[in-house]
């Protein structure tokens, strides 16, 4: 299934302005003359990692096609306190009616993004890739995937139907290891799908089981400490990619990058982190 992320944002931002907007800015409406135009800048009030410029475009522009957004920086541009960001120049009443739903999604993704390039940076020059997880907010995943790729990590998964990932508890209700993998070949065949198959492993003895079937593409070591992942990434020997996932943190990421592991994934890239403060002001 391929996703069409530019529609899925456009679908969200207009349910987001429903549930913000309603049937009017009413302090606007009231406020500002129909007729009043205005310029505004994005601040930076603190350093980060830039993420949504594409995203606040499309709010403005949902909002009011007629207002002229100038982009300042690009994506993934790191910006210091008191740098500008962009400006948006027309209707004051529109300006002021997209401010805080543009605001919401550049301000999180970019915390996001700030957040990934902090941990990609301490992984140095290993070959290890930094992965995401479906650990996201509800309707805003497109989002916050999109800021982790800003940010110089990689999406794993976008959801339940682009990629098989047999867990514990898949495992435990299938009755095992090799009835989960067999199972998951029979339901492929049968619909005619080819996705990559990935299983999660909690000891050396469910490693070795796996490693007896055969049949994934790769290979998630769950809460195994550094020193058993290196154990782990030499007994495949590279015939399946590897991924460590579970109690990995800013203090140990580098020594699991340091273990010559595939991936690691981490939920808090996208459900542990604070939104980038930046402040949107008028221009006199």
């Amino acid at each position: 299934m391929q996703i069409d992320e530019k529609a899925m944002m456009r679908d969200y931002i207009r349910q987001a302005m429903k549930e913000d907007i309603g049937d009017g800015d009413h302090t606007t409406l009231s406020c500002i003359p129909a007729s009043a135009r205005g310029k505004a800048v994005l601040v930076a009030k603190e350093a980060g990692v830039i993420a949504g410029m594409e995203v606040a475009q499309m709010v403005y522009h949902e909002v009011d096609p007629q207002v002229v957004f100038t982009p300042l920086v690009k994506d993934g541009s790191e910006v210091q306190v008191g740098d500008r960001i962009f400006t948006v120049e027309g209707s004051s009443r529109s300006i002021l009616m997209a401010e805080r739903l543009s605001l919401n999604y550049i301000q999180r993704m970019s915390g996001i993004a700030t957040h990934t390039r902090s941990l990609v940076k301490l992984m140095g020059n290993t070959k290890t890739v930094l992965l995401d997880t479906r650990k996201t907010t509800p309707n805003n995943r497109v989002f916050e995937k999109l800021a982790v790729k800003i940010g110089g990590g990689r999406n794993h998964r976008f959801g339940l139907f682009d990629m098989i990932l047999i867990k514990d508890n898949h495992i435990d209700f299938a009755g095992g290891i090799r009835q989960a993998i067999d199972s998951v070949h029979v339901y492929l065949k049968e619909k005619g799908k080819d996705l990559a198959i990935e299983i999660e492993v909690r000891s050396f003895d469910e490693l070795n089981q796996v490693l007896a079937c055969g049949g994934v593409n790769r290979i998630m070591l769950d809460n195994f400490s550094p020193e058993d992942i290196e154990k782990a990434v030499a007994l495949i020997g590279g015939k399946y990619e590897t991924e460590a996932s579970g109690g990995i943190t800013r203090q140990t990421l580098a020594r699991y990058a340091a273990t010559g592991v595939d991936f690691i994934s981490v939920g808090a890239l996208t459900h542990h982190i604070s939104s980038l403060d930046l402040s949107l002001k008028a221009v006199q």
